[in-house]
């Protein structure tokens, strides 16, 4: 069965966190919606939600053609290679364990060919993707090495430099962030997304995080938007109403509280995140 949409609806970093989460099979394809021609249709396979390989071509010759654009093997060796003289192996280990290429090499071929292809297209304005779980999952195309989806994301997000096809997608700065796991993140964090994650569950807002970090609004907003298609945490709205004790009750009538001790300025607060959310 099919899973279609598109990256308007639902961002890669969502689409990988799904797959991720659901420990998927299979292959996805983007086909961008774009009059650019230099804009290709790429395919990305997973296996259980770990990403295994990518490509924009179907012709099982993706991966050996870095490998030989870099010299490890001759392109008429390359040529004679076909899925059953692999005999069920990834390329990049069957290549190993004949001595034609180096664990070192293995691990750069694996980040050309999977991180730096998929980074990429976190740019894309909008594609049409599907998910296939009967994709054919060619072993020509892999190196054995594999990466969890989150771990792209991280690295597609922090490299990205033009955010405008996720501006929409990004926290609202009077939310809060409040951690959905129970110890510290098992994910390799950097410098600033570790200062970010200290203030889940204080109830601060990303517009006072940015003041206390003294960054840019929108930078909180992007890591935090990076922390929450991780997984690691969730966007609260921001609570800014104060329980009153009997003594002040006067002075919160004069304020415009309601019959359950919340502001008006507090309800036009929490409609107006919800409403955004929404739109």
């Amino acid at each position: 069965m099919a899973i279609t949409g598109y990256l308007s609806e639902f961002s890669l970093p969502e689409i990988f966190q799904f797959l991720e989460q659901g420990q998927k099979t299979g292959r996805l394809t983007l086909r961008p919606l774009s009059s650019n021609t230099s804009q290709k249709t790429y395919y990305i396979w997973l296996r259980q939600g770990r990403i295994i390989a990518a490509s924009n071509r179907l012709d099982n010759q993706g991966l050996l053609s870095l490998i030989v654009q870099r010299g490890w093997i001759k392109a008429q060796a390359a040529a004679k290679l076909s899925e059953s003289h692999l005999q069920g192996n990834p390329l990049g280990l069957f290549l190993k364990s004949h001595n034609l290429i180096e664990a070192e090499q293995l691990k750069l071929l694996f980040y050309v060919q999977v991180m730096q292809q998929i980074c990429a297209l976190f740019a894309i304005a909008d594609a049409q993707f599907e998910f296939d779980s009967h994709g054919i999952l060619p072993m020509i195309e892999t190196t054995g090495l594999s990466s969890p989806g989150a771990e792209v994301s991280l690295a597609g997000l922090r490299a990205l430099k033009d955010w405008s096809a996720l501006k929409y997608k990004l926290p609202d700065p009077t939310s809060s962030l409040t951690s959905i796991v129970k110890n510290k993140p098992h994910l390799h964090l950097n410098q600033l997304e570790w200062q970010v994650w200290e203030f889940t569950d204080d109830h601060y807002s990303l517009k006072a995080v940015a003041e206390q970090l003294r960054l840019p609004i929108e930078k909180v907003q992007q890591i935090a938007f990076r922390l929450m298609v991780v997984n690691l945490v969730e966007e609260l709205p921001m609570i800014t109403a104060n329980f009153a004790s009997e003594p002040d009750v006067m002075e919160n009538e004069s304020m415009g509280t309601n019959a359950n001790g919340l502001s008006q300025e507090f309800l036009q607060n929490l409609m107006g995140f919800l409403q955004a959310k929404a739109s």
